[in-house]
């Protein structure tokens, strides 16, 4: 798996054509553009984020692809260029993005070609009032600069200049940049009064005739369309326009492909303790079949094979996962001396080492102890403190590290940004905020978030006193003393850690403030109802949380996870694992 670029400013080697309407002139454009790639890169190539069976436009833009690329093999396979069904995106947009994206990458047909044509939607006869965001959104999940298409047939000069301008905004509200706009088809008329409506988005435009391509074989129809757009539209401008380095963003779709691929580059050995939940098999076949990681599902086979075949699981779990018994006595011998020599001091002996070891969470974390597994996750049946006390006692903490944390990444539609404490400690003290901002830093940085931690509370930079300011205040001071290199500020408060506008009225000259994407928050009820309402209020993606400061990594998750959130969990365990 290819791993997705995070956000930044880039030269892209993607483009998204997106229209409003999908018609004739929208594949006018498309052509053209291929025409375009093609003097410039040896095989470009297409991709149809969203087509429904049996249409064959597809076909239309592959074999345009095909008559212009110069190396042969980068357009074969009609499939391969297609993300998802129509339906699909209507029925569960969230996993339809994360497909559409997964396919993108691992298309053995798109990883030939040097760039590739991402076009949008076609015309189709359900009505979808959403169609436009979600081809913008998209957009943004393959962080792809996007031309837009507008067709000029039946409008007026007002009625294009508005089209354009809403599409032009649902674009860049997506977080995907617009790199130019189309007319096509365009008229005499609309060619010489659209630029004048339009002066204020102060984006590139091109007018597209219409081409008349009646009684063509396709072959013929795509010479014509290729011409008709050569002959309107200057090639060196449009290439120009698109080398220029755009910004993209990292959405949710993109953020949870880039774990799965991280975590792939690497295969580390996760156990699942809990291999009686049936979310927990789910999520073990979609990792197996994927070879996203090496998984031990504690539990008897036969009845774990047994459940996974009433859920109609795919051959995955059968075939590629290891089974664990909690009653294979060799392994329990081997536990139970390794727990009595842990815990002696504690006062553990034989029986009651092997009454512990009945308990999955315990089991599993000896397998870790042991060295059979890499890391574990636990909690869809069990609380927080039910894998966190086992980890505690017998993994113990990394050197250096005094405490354990519970960090979330938090994915919003246009960045990722990690939260902390938001499950373990219930009021720290100044040491354990500064060892939290440090521990998360590592955290986001395992990710690859460059992190800038902002220490919250309710003052920023001195604005307002009291003892909750002090605290971290100091723990501020302690985290720099310990780290030099940490970017870092503190005290300040959330908007001004978020929002750089905010920033500059409240904290004015500080090279942090509004740019803050680690956030430490004072204590565990601001942390937890922090993340929740980011979570519920704007529809983040919540992933977590990280038990931050385990010497392996062990991490839980909430009892109403759903399959999605046990992927995710599984994925950042075996990237925590990379670099245990």
């Amino acid at each position: 798996m290819e791993i997705a670029p995070m956000h930044g400013e880039r030269v892209t080697d993607r483009l998204y054509l997106f229209s409003p309407e999908g018609g004739e002139g929208r594949n006018t454009v498309a052509i053209g553009l291929l025409k375009a790639l093609s003097t410039k890169f040896d095989s470009p190539s297409i991709y149809r984020p969203a087509s429904a069976h049996g249409e064959h436009t597809t076909d239309l833009f592959l074999a345009a692809a095909r008559s212009f690329e110069k190396v042969e093999g980068a357009n074969e396979n009609h499939d391969a260029h297609i993300g998802a069904k129509p339906r699909s995106i209507r029925e569960n947009l969230a996993n339809a993005r994360l497909d559409i994206v997964t396919k993108f990458y691992e298309s053995e047909d798109l990883k030939k070609a040097d760039y590739t044509l991402i076009i949008g939607s076609d015309y189709t006869p359900i009505a979808y009032p959403g169609k436009m965001v979600n081809n913008s959104l998209i957009a943004a999940d393959l962080q792809s600069s996007v031309v837009i298409a507008v067709e000029g047939t039946g409008r007026s000069s007002y009625e294009l200049a508005e089209t354009i301008k809403a599409s032009v905004a649902a674009v860049e509200a997506s977080g995907a940049p617009v790199a130019g706009v189309f007319i096509s088809p365009c008229t005499p008329e609309q060619k010489n009064i659209a630029p004048r409506s339009l002066r204020t988005l102060d984006l590139p435009l091109w007018c597209v005739p219409p081409a008349d391509i009646a009684g063509l074989d396709t072959e013929a129809a795509i010479e014509r369309r290729a011409k008709v757009f050569t002959d309107a539209v200057r090639i060196d401008d449009v290439l120009e326009t698109l080398a220029k380095p755009v910004t993209t963003v990292v959405t949710p779709s993109c953020f949870q492909y880039s774990l799965l691929a991280m975590a792939k580059s690497n295969k580390k050995t996760i156990v699942l303790p809990e291999g009686d939940d049936d979310r927990i098999l789910q999520a073990a076949d979609y990792l197996l079949d994927r070879n996203i990681a090496d998984l031990i599902i504690v539990g008897e086979k036969e009845q774990i094979l047994a459940q996974a075949e009433k859920l109609d699981l795919g051959a995955a779990i059968a075939e590629k996962a290891s089974f664990q018994s909690m009653n294979d006595e060799a392994v329990l011998a081997r536990m139970i001396a390794e727990l009595v020599k842990l815990r002696a001091h504690k006062g553990m002996t034989e029986e009651k080492a092997a009454t512990t070891l009945r308990d999955p969470s315990y089991f599993g974390t000896m397998l870790i102890q042991l060295g059979m597994a890499d890391g574990m996750v636990s909690g869809a049946k069990h609380s927080t403190a039910n894998t966190v006390r086992p980890a505690l006692q017998i993994i113990k903490t990394n050197p250096g590290d005094h405490i354990v944390s519970g960090a979330f990444l938090m994915c919003l539609e246009d960045r990722v940004s990690v939260f902390a404490d938001c499950a373990i400690n219930l009021n720290p003290t100044a040491e354990q905020l500064a060892e939290i901002a440090q521990q998360s830093a590592r955290t986001a940085e395992a990710f690859g978030i460059d992190p800038v931690v902002g220490m919250l509370t309710y003052s920023t930079l001195g604005s307002g006193s009291g003892p909750d300011v002090d605290l971290v205040t100091e723990a501020e001071k302690i985290a720099e003393e310990n780290d030099p290199d940490l970017k870092i500020v503190g005290p300040i408060q959330f908007d001004a850690a978020w929002d750089p506008d905010v920033a500059e009225k409240k904290a004015n000259g500080n090279p942090y403030a509004g740019h803050v994407n680690t956030f430490v928050f004072p204590n565990l009820s601001a942390g937890n109802i922090g993340y929740k309402a980011v979570q519920r209020t704007s529809g983040a993606t919540a992933i977590g949380p990280v038990l931050q400061g385990l010497r392996k990594p062990v991490n839980d998750l909430s009892r109403g996870a759903l399959t999605r959130d046990i992927i995710n969990t599984i994925a950042l365990t075996a990237i925590s694992a990379q670099t245990n």
